[in-house]
């Protein structure tokens, strides 16, 4: 199922989730100007690699900057494909917008990268010794849509259910 709309308007432009959509889609177009092993490279340094905490020798062997925490944080900037942005993205435009309007535009922008953060922190817990980098904004969505879900549990939804190569639509 693929959600297309919501039944909940929204009272106010949702500057905050427009600006992370924007941010996240200026990161990903400069992913795609860089050669592979360039993207590679920086999905290392900035998703979030468990062992690179776990094992601080093993990451200053490599060339890890032990002490940065900034992975926390831009980990969920950085995406691995088309699918993956975009999946995320619309997922943040169709639900972002009304916990946005419900919360306000700063308390928003401080939920959402907190649900990035604790996101990026659970995956060092559950996968401590992991040497792959984790990308992606879907720790912060998965916030967002658990907060949808208590700020609005009657909303209905317009989803797109595709079968074979046939799109239905119904409302859920």
């Amino acid at each position: 199922m693929f959600p297309i709309q919501d039944s909940v308007p929204s009272r106010s432009v949702p500057v905050v989730t427009r600006a992370l959509i924007l941010i996240n889609a200026i990161v990903f177009f400069f992913e795609l100007s860089l050669p592979q092993a360039s993207v590679e490279q920086l999905f290392y340094l900035f998703g979030i690699v468990p062992a690179r905490f776990t094992h601080p020798d093993w990451a200053a062997y490599v060339g890890f900057p032990v002490d940065s925490y900034w992975p926390f944080l831009t980990h969920q900037f950085l995406h691995g494909g088309w699918l993956h942005i975009i999946f995320n993205m619309w997922t943040l435009w169709i639900f972002g917008d009304n916990v946005e309007d419900r919360m306000g535009p700063l308390r928003f922008g401080i939920f959402y990268l907190t649900c990035g953060i604790l996101a990026g922190v659970t995956q060092l817990l559950t996968n401590s010794d992991s040497t792959v980098p984790s990308v992606g904004a879907s720790g912060a969505i998965a916030g967002v849509l658990g907060a949808y879900l208590l700020f609005f549990p009657t909303a209905r939804l317009v989803v797109m259910f595709p079968i074979f190569f046939f799109p239905f639509f119904f409302e859920v």
